[in-house]
């Protein structure tokens, strides 16, 4: 089983970068707004914050990175279909059973759900081609 672990690192920074695009960018005022902080104010620890946002962006992509090479799938579009199918299983049910029990808001579900799915499509489709 040949693992690349250069792409691992590429599609978790990608997801990563994303991931403070999507929230820092498109999703600044409302995402903000949903978790109860005003503007220009940051998250506590937001150093710990982006490292652990990073770290399971890696833990995320390795695993992937195994389920392509275990699958073969070798191509983008499988990639994505696979990231996508784990964001389906894996991601959105635990991450919709939290949002219901901390009483958060719908819409605050479906920012963080929609993060997750591009970001693990992205991901996904990067290591289905050069995993």
């Amino acid at each position: 089983m040949h693992i690349n672990y250069v792409w691992i690192v590429v599609a978790a920074l990608i997801q990563w970068l994303f991931g403070i695009f999507w929230y820092g960018v498109i999703f600044r005022k409302s995402w903000r707004k949903l978790v109860g902080l005003s503007e220009g104010q940051w998250p506590k620890n937001l150093i710990f914050t982006l490292a652990s946002g990073l770290v399971a962006c890696l833990l995320l992509s390795f695993i992937l990175a195994h389920i392509f090479a275990i699958t073969g799938a070798i191509v983008f579009t499988n990639g994505f279909s696979i990231g996508v199918a784990c964001w389906l299983g894996f991601i959105a049910p635990p991450l919709f059973a939290e949002h219901v029990l901390e009483g958060r808001r719908a819409n605050l579900f479906v920012i963080n759900a929609a993060y997750w799915l591009l970001a693990m499509g992205l991901g996904s489709a990067i290591l289905g081609v050069f995993h």
